[in-house]
C-alpha cells in the first residue's frame, strides 16, 4: 500500500500545512513544560525530543503512521529470521550477533545464535591467544599492530569503534587500509614493522576489488620485509566466508572467521569483521559493546512504540524529512572520541535508505533518506554551524552528549556541556530582531544578526561513553533506519547502487592499463577521459 493513502500520512499532511507556517517558540509558549515530558529512557540512553518541531497532537498520528505500518510485526519479521530483504531472499538477523548464548533462531535448519557464538567464540581464543604471546608471527616475535583492510561495513564500523574507545586500547596498535588508493596503504604500513604484524584481510567473498588490490600490496609488503622462506600465513586472517578463495591466498582454514549472507556489511561490526576491535580493545570491552547493541535490541523489540527510542526517532526523522521538507541532518557528537561516527551512520542511513524504488518494485511516491553529514561539537561549531543558524535550508540535527567525561576535567568538560546545550537552544528558539533591537545592536547590523531559529534538535544523552553505551548508540540507529525503511515502503538492506559502479570500473581497468582499447560498448566521454588520463601519465 502508498503510505500516503492511510489516513495516518493524510492527518499528518494537514499538521505540517500548520507546523510549516509557525515557530518553535509557538509549540513553546503551548506546552512551556515541553523540556520535562518529552523523553524517553532506554538502554542506557536519554531521547529528548522537545525541541523537535511536533505537537502532542503530531506525535499522536505519527504514533498512528508507526502502528498502520506495522512496526511491531516488522519487528518481530527481523528479529525471527524471516526473509525481509526480499530483492535477496535473505534473513536480516544482525541482532543474532549480539545475542544471549541461550536465545535461538533458526533459519533453514540452523541455528544463527548458535553458530554465531561459535564464531566469537573462536574470535576469543584467537585474540587471547595473541594478546599473551602464545599466537605469533613467521620469526617469533609478539604481535604489536593489526591492519585491517577492508571498505564500506567492513571499514567504517572497526574504524568508528577502535577510535571511540581509543583510550580502552590495551591490546594491539589498529590500522584500516580502505581505499584503493595506493596512498592509503602507503601511509598506514610507514613505520610499521612486518616481523610484528598481523593482518586481516575482511571480505566476505574474497573478491571485493579494492580490497584484494590491497592485500595482495601488504602481502607484498610482508614478502619483502621478512625473511626468505618465511611462513607469511603465520601474519594473515581472513574474515570471510570463502574458505577456499583465502586459503588459496595462503591463509590457513583455522584462520578464516567467517559470517554469513544474513549479516550486510554496514551492521557487521558486532560479527567476525570486528576482530581488530577485539585485537585493540580486549576480549571483555568487546562483550561489552555487544551487550549494549543486546540491550538496545531489547529495548526495540519490547517497548510500546510511544516509549520506544528507535520508533520514536525514526518517526521524528520521517516528520522532518516528508513532512517539513528538511533534507539534510547533520549528526553532531560533543565528544571528541566519536569523530567517526557521522561517517559510519552516512553509510548505514544513505546506503539503507537512498532508494528510489519500492520493495514491491514501484517507484517511491515520497522523499526517502536525507543526506547525512556531521563532525564533532565544538569543531563544528567555528565551520557548519553558520550554515545552520543562518543558511537558506534548515538542517535536522541530533546532538550527541554525555554527563561525564571520560578524563579528568569535569570544569572542561562542563564548557563542552554547555556548548552542546547552547547550540540546542539556539537552533530551537533562534534570536529575533526584537531582542537585538532590545539588546542595542546597531540598526544596520540588526538583519545580519536575526538567526531564524525552528532548527528542528534531537538530543541524545547518556552518563559516559564507554563499550556498552556506544553499543546501544550504534542499534539505536540501526533500528531508528529500519524503521524509517518500513514507513517508507522501502528495502533497506540490499545496495544495488554500490553493486554496478565496481561493475563499470572493473571493466574500465584493462583500458586504462593499456592492455586493451575502448570498445563501443564504453561511452565516448569516458574513451576520451581515459585517453587524456593516459597520455598525462605517459608524458614527460
Amino acid at each position: 500500500m502508498d503510505v500516503t493513502t492511510l489516513p495516518s500520512w493524510q492527518k499528518l499532511t494537514a499538521h505540517a500545512e500548520r507546523a510549516r507556517s509557525e515557530h518553535f517558540r509557538d509549540l513553546l509558549e503551548r506546552r512551556p513544560e515541553r523540556g520535562r515530558t518529552c523523553h524517553l529512557q532506554g538502554a542506557g540512553w536519554t531521547l529528548d525530543w522537545s525541541r523537535q518541531r511536533v505537537s502532542a497532537e503530531v506525535m499522536s498520528d505519527l504514533l498512528a503512521l508507526a502502528f498502520d505500518r506495522g512496526i511491531s510485526t516488522a519487528t518481530e519479521a527481523m528479529f525471527t529470521g524471516q526473509r525481509i530483504n526480499t530483492t535477496e531472499n535473505r534473513s536480516v538477523l544482525h541482532t543474532a550477533l549480539r545475542a544471549n548464548a541461550h536465545d535461538s533462531v533458526v533459519v533453514d535448519g540452523v541455528d544463527c545464535v548458535k553458530e554465531s557464538q561459535a564464531v566469537l567464540g573462536a574470535m576469543r581464543a584467537f585474540t587471547e591467544r595473541v594478546l599473551s604471546g602464545d599466537e605469533v608471527g613467521a620469526t617469533g616475535q609478539r604481535f604489536t599492530d593489526v591492519v585491517n583492510i577492508g571498505i564500506g561495513g567492513s571499514d567504517l564500523g572497526p574504524v568508528m569503534v577502535t577510535q571511540a574507545l581509543k583510550d580502552l586500547q590495551g591490546g594491539l596498535a589498529p590500522h584500516f587500509i580502505s581505499n584503493v588508493d595506493p596512498t592509503d596503504a602507503h601511509e598506514k604500513l610507514r613505520g610499521l614493522n612486518p616481523h610484528t604484524t598481523l593482518v586481516l584481510i575482511a571480505s566476505k567473498t574474497f573478491t571485493t576489488t579494492e580490497t584484494m588490490a590491497n592485500a595482495r600490496l601488504v602481502r607484498t609488503w610482508l614478502e619483502a620485509g621478512l625473511p626468505r622462506e618465511s611462513n607469511i600465513g603465520a601474519h594473515l586472517v581472513a574474515l570471510s566466508t570463502a574458505v577456499d578463495l583465502a586459503e588459496e591466498f595462503g591463509i590457513s582454514e583455522d584462520r578464516v572467521f567467517g559470517f554469513w549472507d544474513w549479516v550486510g556489511g554496514r551492521y557487521s561490526v558486532g560479527s567476525a569483521i570486528g576482530l581488530s576491535v577485539m585485537l585493540a580493545v580486549g576480549v571483555s570491552a568487546f562483550e561489552e559493546f555487544l551487550a549494549g547493541m543486546r540491550d538496545m535490541d531489547i529495548h526495540f523489540r519490547t517497548a510500546e512504540l510511544a516509549n520506544n527510542l528507535p520508533v520514536v526517532m525514526a518517526l521524528l526523522g520521517v516528520w522532518n524529512r516528508n513532512f517539513l521538507n528538511i533534507p539534510t541532518r547533520a549528526v553532531l557528537p560533543y565528544e571528541q572520541y566519536l569523530h567517526r561516527l557521522p561517517a559510519y551512520l552516512q553509510q548505514l542511513t544513505m546506503e539503507s535508505n537512498g532508494k528510489r524504488v519500492a520493495a514491491d518494485g514501484n517507484a517511491v511516491s515520497i522523499e526517502t533518506a536525507p543526506v547525512l553529514w556531521g563532525e564533532p561539537g565544538t569543531n563544528g561549531q567555528h565551520s557548519f554551524h553558520q550554515l545552520i543558524h543562518q543558511g537558506t535550508q534548515p538542517v535536522a540535527c541530533d546532538i550527541i552528549v554525555f554527563s561525564q567525561s571520560r578524563h579528568d576535567a569535569a570544569r572542561q568538560h562542563a564548557t563542552l556541556v554547555a556548548n552542546a546545550l547552547a547550540q540546542a537552544q539556539v537552533m530551537a528558539l533562534g534570536r529575533s530582531a526584537s531582542e537585538l533591537h532590545a539588546a542595542g545592536v546597531a540598526p544596520d547590523l540588526v538583519e545580519h544578526k536575526v538567526m531564524p531559529g525552528n532548527r528542528p534538535c534531537t538530543l541524545l544523552w547518556s552518563k559516559v561513553l564507554t563499550p556498552h553505551s556506544l553499543g546501544a548508540l550504534v542499534a539505536l540507529y540501526e533500528h531508528a533506519t529500519f524503521v524509517e525503511g518500513v514507513i517508507w515502503g522501502i528495502n533497506s538492506f540490499d545496495q544495488w547502487g554500490v553493486e554496478y559502479g565496481k561493475e563499470v570500473a572493473t571493466r574500465l581497468v584493462p583500458f586504462i592499463t593499456g592492455d586493451d582499447r575502448p570498445d563501443s560498448a564504453v561511452p565516448e566521454f569516458t574513451s576520451a577521459s581515459i585517453a587524456q588520463l593516459r597520455s598525462l601519465a605517459e608524458s614527460d
